[in-house]
């Protein structure tokens, strides 16, 4: 049955639906979005931003990147020139190559200061990610990729974009640590059958054939041939010169 008119409401109030959350990519001078507060992001200045909008900080952050093998010094310098030239020094901030220190022992016995790298083939990027400085930083010689999340492609086999993972408080609190905290470590140019001259100890002027090289323990065992049989002895690094 009909109601009759005076029971139907003379207007209908009009609720208006949330307007959903808008996500704009990051253009050209905008960092991309990071919680700084749970990541340790450091804030280095604002992008700019047209009128009427507001201003985003910007956010350096480390990022670790793969380079080719023996190519980490090269592309630090590298990278450190073309960030001036490409006017993005200002958001390029700190490239560093942890090192820790070591000593090389040489054929002739004697003892070479090294600096030996924590992560060969990676070198670590302060920065703020932005389209420009990825660019600067994909297109440097000898920089295979940052690390990070591959975003797979929908079809086809071939490899996705890598999207730059920045490392976290923990991770490069404890990477700068490692550099700085590690013992110096002997590195020599023996490996197992090279031939060698004891100089010192007791087995002075013997020869023998390396056996095993422990660098950690700057010693190495060899066979030597005592009372006309091959003895393995234990020797230290400073004992012995590398038969040429």
């Amino acid at each position: 049955m009909t109601p009759p008119l005076s029971a139907v409401p003379e207007t209908v109030p009009e609720i208006e639906p949330d307007a959903p959350e808008v996500l704009e990519p990051p253009g050209e001078g905008h960092a991309l979005a990071i919680d700084v507060a749970n990541e340790g992001g450091e804030l280095v200045g604002e992008a700019g931003a047209e009128a009427g909008e507001a201003v985003k900080p910007q956010v350096a952050r480390w990022f670790a990147v793969q380079v080719a093998s023996s190519c980490e010094k090269k592309v630090k310098a590298t990278l450190e020139q073309r960030a001036v030239t490409l006017g993005v020094s200002n958001r390029i901030l700190e490239i560093e190559i942890p090192q820790t220190p070591g000593v090389k022992l040489k054929k002739d016995g004697s003892r070479q200061s090294i600096e030996e790298k924590v992560f060969p083939g990676y070198v670590l990027v302060r920065m703020v990610l932005d389209e420009d400085t990825m660019m600067a930083v994909r297109s440097t010689p000898n920089v295979i990729n940052f690390v990070g999340q591959e975003e797979r492609r929908a079809t086809g086999k071939a490899r996705g974009h890598i999207r730059p993972r920045p490392l976290s408080r923990q991770e490069v609190d404890r990477i700068f640590k490692r550099a700085a905290e590690k013992k110096p470590v002997l590195k020599v140019d023996l490996t197992e059958g090279d031939q060698i001259l004891v100089t010192a100890g007791p087995f002075k002027d013997f020869q023998g054939e390396v056996i095993e090289v422990s660098g950690e323990r700057s010693k190495l065992k060899a066979l030597l041939s005592i009372f006309g049989r091959e003895t393995p002895v234990e020797l230290e690094f400073s004992q012995i010169s590398k038969q040429s």
